[in-house]
C-alpha cells in the first residue's frame, strides 16, 4: 500500500475501497494498480471502489484521467472492475469526453451499444 492510496476492507460482502487523496504523482500509479490487483485477488469480489472525492484541488486534469485508466486496466487483467464514489462533476464529464466509461457507484451499469448484426438470410427473406 501507499501513502495516496489508503484502504480498508469492511467484510466480504462490502467492496473493497481505495480512497484517492491528493494529486496521485506518476510514481505512485504502479503501488496504486498493485493494490487493485491485490484487493481484487484477497478479496474475491468483483470490483474495487475507488473513492475519487478527495482527488486534489481546482479541476481535474488528464492525470487524473491517466490514472483511472490505469487502475480500470488493472483492474480488468485481475477479472475485476473499478467502481468510482464522490467523482466531481468536471471528472465524469473528462472522462465521458475522452470515451473512458466507468461504473459509479450507486448508479446502474452502463453497457455499450449492441452492434447491428445481420444474420445471413435465405434469398427472398427479409433481414432480421
Amino acid at each position: 500500500m501507499n501513502p495516496s492510496g489508503v484502504y480498508r476492507l469492511v467484510d466480504a460482502a462490502t467492496p473493497a475501497v481505495i480512497v484517492l487523496s491528493g494529486p496521485v504523482t506518476r510514481d505512485e500509479v504502479p503501488g496504486l494498480c498493485d493494490d487493485v490487483r491485490e484487493l481484487l485477488a484477497v478479496t474475491g469480489a468483483g470490483a474495487v471502489v475507488c473513492d475519487v472525492g478527495g482527488l486534489g484541488p481546482g479541476p481535474p486534469g488528464l492525470a487524473a484521467v491517466d490514472l483511472l485508466a490505469r487502475l480500470e486496466l488493472a483492474a480488468r487483467r485481475a477479472g475485476g472492475r473499478i467502481r468510482l464514489r464522490d467523482p466531481d462533476p468536471a471528472l465524469r464529464s473528462l472522462l465521458r469526453l475522452v470515451g473512458l466509461r466507468l461504473q459509479v457507484e450507486g448508479e446502474i451499469e452502463e453497457r455499450e451499444p449492441a452492434l447491428g448484426v445481420e444474420e445471413e438470410v435465405e434469398p427472398g427473406q427479409p433481414a432480421v
